[in-house]
């Protein structure tokens, strides 16, 4: 009910269903982001709020819109402190009082407006020299010409002095020292939290708000479906039927192609495609944060929670339509592995596309990063060189002293080297059939790849571990790193 009435206070319901978007190219416009922003701080019901030139940058309709709704938010008995630039006379007169500083901080006039700011002209006209509004004049206007500091050279006075010596400043002074004093049997006040919920309920609200923000964004959620599906039957379509043929060893390089080209495709794309938005995010988060509504971890949680049902999904979409156009053998362990394996692929490379958006200053510099990891990943991945002949390259150019001896184990902290292994030693590691050369293809992985089927179990354990490892740097970089520049 408090929320459908700050809805209806600030009036926001004809945008309810909208998206925030980003500014100046999608979503709310300027006017409209400032209401959301009045309404989203009247959620938590204070009972004073600070506005710092709640119109600017706005034209003179969508200003007087605005201030509508800061007048809507006073007449609920709250209290607003605001700044204000160049107002109209409409707007200026929506005002109660008035705290009017010269340059310097000092004070000119503090009190109260009136009807049509009577109270205001009556003082300024009650000092000697200051020239009478005129008819229809904005007060706002005339009250900074008059007593601009040009005026106070030319009439020889201080309206700081005057002020001081006035009654309206001993009147605000006594009911300084008034107010002051605390109450007989007041207490200070006392939080024992840092934030009003706690953590379980804090990633029940952030998961439920990604929850909607992936809901409204077809942007970014209805194309990697329709991306993905596309991308399935055009994979499909290449490697028709290859799943089938084991009789050579190209034939088990065609099978190893496809799943390399769409682990590495599919997951190079989902990394570029979840940087924007999370960048996005983030921006939104540190605001938040600021606001104290909720902590780092909690948003964090969210956000690699809500991704794992949409890969899950994706990730059966492609696995399903991949699985039965290639021909992979229809045994309920084998198409199982397959989904496992995709599904954790393709999340731990979303996981690593936020984490470098978390780690970096924004989406473009995280591009990057991504892409020089897509170059050693793809290297060292044991489908452009097998994991033998790759250690044996390396052995011999570390003999030859042409790079180091670390290199040799950059093979075990690949995650698409732990996939390929998992994918092909689920679909084939097993297999007795007979190829041209007299070995079985079980032999064949075996030697060739090193590919063992009985090593599947901690294969799993691996890939699933770096879905997790990334998720998790993704929160502590979330946590630590704070790029704003104010």
């Amino acid at each position: 009910m408090f929320i459908e009435e700050i809805m209806e206070l600030v009036e926001l319901n004809p945008l309810r269903q909208s998206l925030v978007g980003l500014p100046g190219e999608s979503g709310l416009s300027t006017e409209q982001r400032k209401r959301l922003t009045i309404a989203v701080e009247l959620v938590a019901n204070p009972s004073i709020i600070f506005m710092d030139e709640p119109t600017s940058g706005l034209d003179a309709r969508a200003a007087a819109i605005v201030m509508r709704t800061v007048r809507n938010t006073v007449d609920t008995g709250r209290t607003v402190v605001c700044t204000i630039h160049q107002p109209s006379i409409d707007i200026f007169e929506s005002f109660d009082e008035l705290f009017l500083m010269k340059r310097g901080g000092q004070e000119i006039y503090v009190g109260p407006l009136g009807r049509h700011s009577c109270h205001l002209i009556r003082y300024f006209e009650g000092i000697p020299g200051v020239e009478n509004i005129k008819d229809g004049y904005n007060p706002a206007t005339w009250m900074l010409e008059v007593t601009a500091k040009s005026q106070e050279l030319t009439l020889e006075i201080d309206f700081t002095d005057i002020y001081k010596g006035s009654e309206l400043y001993r009147r605000n002074k006594a009911l300084i020292e008034e107010l002051s004093r605390p109450a007989p049997g007041s207490k200070d006040l006392y939080f024992p939290t840092h934030y009003t919920q706690s953590f379980f309920m804090q990633c029940v609200a952030c998961l439920w708000k990604q929850h909607w923000s992936y809901w409204r964004n077809p942007p970014y959620t209805a194309v990697r479906f329709l991306f993905t599906a596309v991308i399935a039957l055009t994979f499909g379509t290449m490697f028709w039927d290859m799943g089938t043929k084991m009789k050579r060893n190209q034939d088990l390089f065609n099978a190893m192609g496809s799943m390399y080209t769409a682990v590495f495709f599919l997951g190079a794309q989902y990394c570029s495609s979840v940087q924007p938005v999370v960048a996005v995010e983030r921006a939104v988060f540190c605001r938040e944060k600021g606001a104290g509504m909720y902590s780092a971890m909690p948003y964090a949680f969210a956000q690699v929670m809500i991704e794992i049902p949409y890969i899950f999904v994706l990730s059966a979409v492609y696995g399903i339509i991949v699985y039965a156009m290639i021909g992979f053998e229809w045994i309920a362990a084998k198409f199982f592995w397959y989904l496992f394996f995709m599904f954790f692929s393709l999340l731990y490379f979303t996981f690593y596309g936020m984490m470098t958006v978390a780690m970096t200053p924004n989406h473009h510099i995280a591009a990057i990063v991504s892409i020089l990891f897509y170059g050693l990943w793809n290297v060292f991945s044991g489908f452009v060189i097998p994991r033998t002949l790759l250690f044996l390259l390396v052995f011999q150019l570390v003999k030859q002293q042409r790079i180091p001896l670390w290199w040799r184990w950059y093979y075990w902290a690949n995650p698409v080297a732990w996939t390929m292994y998992g994918l092909v030693a689920s679909q084939f590691g097993d297999v007795e059939d007979k190829m041209e050369s007299g070995e079985t293809v079980k032999q064949f992985v075996r030697s060739y790849f090193d590919f063992k089927h009985d090593f599947l179990g901690v294969v799993a354990v691996v890939v699933a571990a770096f879905a997790v490892l990334f998720g998790v740097l993704f929160a502590v970089g979330i946590k630590r790193f704070n790029f704003q520049n104010r």
